[in-house]
């Protein structure tokens, strides 16, 4: 077998069962496990996958730009954001994460509502600009441009202060295993503060997130309340994150 279709092959699994095992597909494909394992270390710096102790998952596509993520599942993303605007209720304080998702969400709360949002993603701070009833505080730090968050010891500091109803949490990726973890160590710490700073998380999660990992976990499953995904998105992969008592919301 040549190395196109090996690594082929191994995406297929990746896509079927969410996760390889070295030496598994050692066996499998009749090949030595140095070479299972440099296929997996060349794709990884091609960005095809993410590898653990003894294998790989798949990678995440929100480690694309800003601009790339914006093109990504664009509808699913407006179903997610309308079903995730529903949980905001009149007087909460709301911390309002990164994403593409949580900027159609802030364009999704309505005109009337009334309440405190906090958020690290300046455009999402933008869009509720419309907003007559909204308080936004926008946190400080240093801007990371490639996804348009702030970021930084000054974040942390200002989420340290604040006991919010709702986080409404931007998600890189997600894994049944590996948890919540992103792609930029900075971020995973601002997330970590999100979460210790909400009652309750609702992660808005389009389809090709979930059953994915990234280099830096933030947090494991347990920390989120709800998860928010598109209705098509089968019983099946959503079971392991119900088994876990987070509440499963389809858009």
């Amino acid at each position: 077998m040549f190395n196109a279709e090996r690594r082929q092959f191994i995406l297929e699994r990746l896509r079927r069962d969410g996760r390889v095992i070295a030496k598994d597909l050692s066996i499998e494909l009749g090949v030595s496990e140095d070479t299972i394992r440099r296929d997996l270390r060349d794709m990884s710096a091609e960005g095809l996958i993410q590898r653990v102790h003894g294998g790989a998952l798949l990678r995440s596509p929100a480690i694309a730009s800003y601009i790339a993520r914006q093109q990504q599942s664009s509808s699913a993303k407006h179903h997610i954001a309308q079903a995730a605007a529903r949980l905001v209720q009149n007087g909460q304080v709301i911390i309002l994460d990164g994403g593409t998702t949580n900027v159609i969400l802030a364009q999704h709360l309505p005109l009337d509502l009334r309440v405190t949002v906090i958020t690290n993603n300046p455009p999402a701070a933008v869009a509720l600009m419309e907003h007559p009833h909204v308080e936004v505080i926008l946190i400080g730090g240093r801007l990371h441009k490639e996804y348009l968050v702030t970021i930084g010891a000054t974040a942390i500091e200002t989420l340290r202060l604040i006991r919010a109803d709702l986080c409404m949490f931007g998600v890189c990726s997600l894994h049944p295993d590996i948890g919540i973890s992103t792609s930029n160590l900075e971020e995973a710490h601002v997330k970590q503060a999100m979460i210790a700073s909400a009652a309750e998380v609702v992660a808005l999660v389009s389809p090709e997130k979930l059953g994915t990992a990234a280099p830096y976990v933030v947090a494991p499953l347990s920390e989120l309340t709800y998860l928010v995904t598109e209705r098509e998105v089968s019983d099946a992969v959503l079971a392991p994150y119900a088994a876990q008592g987070i509440t499963i919301l389809r858009a």
